[in-house]
């Protein structure tokens, strides 16, 4: 009888017992629950990490094309206002201005520093912003439209507008309404709409800039 007993205490001090999942082998051992357990919990964290891993490359490449975005308009807005500042009467004399339309902008300006005067042209084709510029040639000098020379500023461009204003121009008059009378015009404001990619984010940013003509008489 003693001696089953004692057999009985060696079985039984061999195992220590937890309150949840039953016989634990001394020496650290884990259950099949505890393994599941412990698989589960670095899955979560893994998942966790790879998620947040993801998000962050989203968020950067989100801020990385706004930026784009931001630089290409302005440099497109200052190219712009640069030429339309000093636009001046024509090298065959014709009136600096030439056309004020809603989505296009025609000018003569020497934006080569030649002292010749090109016949410059801000236009939107479906959504590619572009600029034509047209050298006089022959004598006497003439602007012929086959020499036109055309170049893209924005291919991302959803959206071109012009708005021009007479000499009253203070700041909150409204602009002058179509057809423009272009002896009238003083001041010109553009406004670019830009989106890299109309499918994801960011969302598209408009650029407005104003710029007047300082050869003009009673120029703001």
């Amino acid at each position: 009888m003693q001696q089953k007993l004692k057999n009985k205490n060696k079985l039984i001090s061999g195992f220590t017992r937890t309150p949840k999942f039953g016989v634990t082998p001394k020496g650290g051992g884990f259950t099949l629950i505890e393994t599941l357990f412990g698989v589960a919990i670095f899955v979560l964290i893994a998942l966790a990490l790879t998620l947040f891993s993801r998000n962050v490359w989203v968020y950067n490449s989100f801020v990385s094309e706004g930026l784009t975005g931001t630089d290409a308009a302005r440099q497109i807005l200052k190219t712009m206002v640069s030429e339309i500042r000093t636009a001046s009467v024509a090298s065959n004399g014709a009136y600096a201005i030439d056309q004020a339309n809603v989505s296009s902008f025609i000018f003569y300006s020497d934006i080569d520093n030649d002292n010749l005067r090109e016949k410059v042209r801000y236009f939107l084709v479906g959504t590619t912003l572009q600029k034509g510029v047209i050298k006089p040639t022959g004598s006497p000098l003439t602007y012929n439209s086959a020499d036109e020379k055309i170049s893209i500023l924005a291919s991302d461009t959803t959206s071109l507008a012009f708005d021009y204003f007479n000499k009253n121009y203070d700041g909150t008059s409204a602009a002058l309404t179509f057809p423009i009378n272009i002896p009238d015009v003083r001041l010109i404001k553009i406004t670019v709409t830009l989106d890299k990619d109309p499918n994801r984010a960011p969302l598209p940013a408009t650029f407005s800039t104003q710029v007047s003509i300082r050869n003009l008489k009673d120029n703001l």
